[in-house]
């Protein structure tokens, strides 16, 4: 039975269901009693208790942008490449291999294996680690598709938390933005930053840095960024990580690097991946994430790639099950376009050297 409530009207005093929010009043004629006519009825919605959640910053940017009429408007949020006269850039090199693909009747729509296209993810971390990296021979190293960057960080942060009990992560200050909400839905209780840039100096804040990362308790995750610190833009030195790894291996933190801009900072493969191969070289147990997004341009295609390096070969296929629930409750299985790109370019001598070209025209730019 409905909840009655009374309420007023000119005629006099009505019992009313409660849940009425709209009435029509009928008065005849004296001596006919008073008759109502229900327009309409409102429910309770389950979904009251939903607040409003503040807008992601430089997707709402983006989007005042490209809602702005003034020709004169440049936008300056969303980290996209563009031309001198303010386009985006598909990379000549991904149009020749998605045409490529087009041209080849052999592939369908079928769904990728949970851990994705295993040549993507080969070559992904051939190329973060080298070919001739000691884990990758002795098959203590191996990667796994993921989406994009931000997928590769969700992945790890909920491996970590899950098997090796981790719920304290470190981030720089500042840092992108996403890292803490990806950290905390994959699992993680505790998000600390340590200090890393110098605003009045306009450098690495050096000794802020080490006295944070120093007084960081055992087994907490400290993430960095391989290459082009996001935002600063400013890396460390050699000998500056040759220290932030002592302090690693002292503290016995455990590294996670995020790479999404190989090739980016300098224009050369190699270089932006020193901070891996270096850690890597100290045999340190790591993860890395890696995006396809702007080295590739393929910002919308969400391609990356998590790379795991350890001490024990034997521990390597116990690992990928785990991951593969991971991947199978949380996407089932990545998309394939971007990854076929990704793998074609890498494993084609030919489109490799053309890619790398477009990486030093890209990079080149930005460093003017």
């Amino acid at each position: 039975m409905a909840q009655l409530i009374l309420r007023e009207c000119r005629r006099g005093i009505a019992l009313l269901p409660a849940n009425i929010s709209c009435l029509t009043w009928i008065v005849p004629v004296e001596g006919v009693r008073l008759r109502l006519e229900v327009l309409t009825s409102r429910k309770m919605s389950k979904f009251t208790c939903v607040q409003p959640a503040p807008p992601i910053e430089v997707f709402a940017l983006n989007k005042s942008c490209l809602e702005d009429t003034n020709p004169n408007k440049v936008n300056l949020g969303v980290g996209a490449y563009r031309t001198d006269e303010g386009k985006p850039w598909v990379l000549p090199v991904v149009r020749k291999m998605e045409a490529k693909l087009a041209a080849d009747d052999t592939l369908n729509k079928e769904y990728l294996p949970v851990l994705g296209l295993e040549a993507a993810a080969t070559a992904a971390t051939t190329m973060l680690l080298g070919a001739d990296s000691k884990p990758l021979v002795e098959g203590r190293a191996f990667g796994v598709q993921t989406l994009s960057g931000t997928g590769a960080l969700r992945v790890a942060a909920e491996f970590l938390a899950r098997h090796l009990k981790y719920s304290v992560f470190y981030y720089s200050r500042p840092s992108w933005e996403n890292h803490g909400l990806v950290f905390y839905n994959g699992g993680f209780t505790d998000g600390r930053d340590y200090r890393y840039w110098d605003e009045k100096n306009r450098t690495i804040d050096w000794a802020g840095m080490k006295e944070d990362l120093q007084n960081a308790p055992e087994n907490s995750v400290i993430i960095l960024h391989a290459c082009a610190h996001n935002p600063t833009g400013c890396d460390p030195t050699e000998e500056q990580w040759a220290a932030i790894a002592d302090i690693v291996q002292e503290r016995k933190l455990f590294p996670l690097f995020d790479s999404a801009y190989q090739g980016f900072a300098s224009g050369d493969l190699e270089k932006d991946s020193y901070a891996v191969r270096y850690f890597v070289s100290r045999g340190f147990e790591l993860l890395c994430c890696q995006s396809f997004a702007k080295n590739f341009g393929l910002y919308n295609e969400r391609i990356g790639n998590l790379t795991f390096v350890v001490h024990d070969q034997k521990v390597v296929a116990p690992m990928k099950s785990q991951v593969t629930l991971i991947v199978r409750g949380m996407y089932s299985n990545p998309p394939s376009h971007g990854a076929r790109i990704v793998a074609g370019v890498l494993n084609d001598p030919e489109l490799f050297e053309e890619w790398k070209g477009c990486i030093k025209t890209m990079s080149g730019r930005i460093l003017e």
